[in-house]
């Protein structure tokens, strides 16, 4: 019998942060949410969620942060958006 089992991501999510402001550059309304997640899987069906990883990107600068780079800004419309 043959098992085919592994890890795959998910199809990326994006959620624009309208009330939010850059650090870098100062502008409002420019960020964007990106959150990726990766799922373990048998036969290609998704069973349970392992990891999620979330990035920041900036439209104006194209500046990326991390999560550990978040304002508490834009941690609160994360926040406020995802409820």
């Amino acid at each position: 019998m043959i098992l085919f089992f592994g890890t795959r991501p998910s199809k990326p999510e994006s959620i624009k942060l309208f009330n939010a402001t850059c650090p870098y550059c100062q502008q409002r309304g420019t960020l964007t949410a990106i959150t990726l997640k990766n799922y373990f899987h048998i036969f290609w069906i998704k069973l349970f969620k392992i990891s999620s990883n979330t990035t920041i990107e900036c439209s104006h600068c194209k500046r990326g942060y991390y999560e550990n780079e978040f304002t508490d800004e834009m941690n609160r419309e994360l926040s406020r958006i995802k409820k």
